[in-house]
């Protein structure tokens, strides 16, 4: 059984359950954004900012689009909420050279692994204490 791969609409539907049972430690979230998106592209996620750090409180939305070639390839990730991280470019979307978890992407990563190491790198030293814009501001 080894080398195979699960195809894309049922390693989708098995995220789509995760992310709905809410299974994890609840600091990330996800789920789609349109049930009649058979393609199943289109997706929320949610990561509750960490204590101890200028995040702490704060609930941040974002988009995240997984094409034809998703989970070969990352989804396309933005921020919805505005938040200042050195990873995160003027227009909301992750720059890939400067998140390692897209750059480098593997094929047994998640969406609920993208959201997981975002709010990691929310405490990393380089953008633990930036200074933020003001809560509920959109790109």
């Amino acid at each position: 059984m080894a080398g195979i791969q699960v195809p894309r609409n049922f390693r989708l539907l098995e995220e789509l359950e995760k992310g709905e049972k809410g299974i994890g430690d609840g600091t990330v979230s996800y789920g789609m954004d349109d049930s009649d998106d058979m393609l199943m592209r289109n997706w929320t996620g949610t990561i509750i900012g960490p204590a101890n750090s200028v995040h702490d409180g704060r609930i941040y939305t974002l988009k995240l689009f997984c094409d034809l070639s998703y989970p070969e390839r990352p989804p396309q990730v933005r921020f919805h909420s505005r938040i200042n991280m050195n990873c995160v470019l003027n227009d909301g979307r992750i720059d890939v050279g400067r998140f390692p978890t897209l750059g480098n992407w593997r094929r047994e990563y998640t969406m609920e692994t993208v959201l997981t190491e975002l709010r990691r790198e929310m405490v990393s030293p380089a953008n633990k204490k930036l200074p933020q814009p003001p809560e509920n501001t959109n790109f």
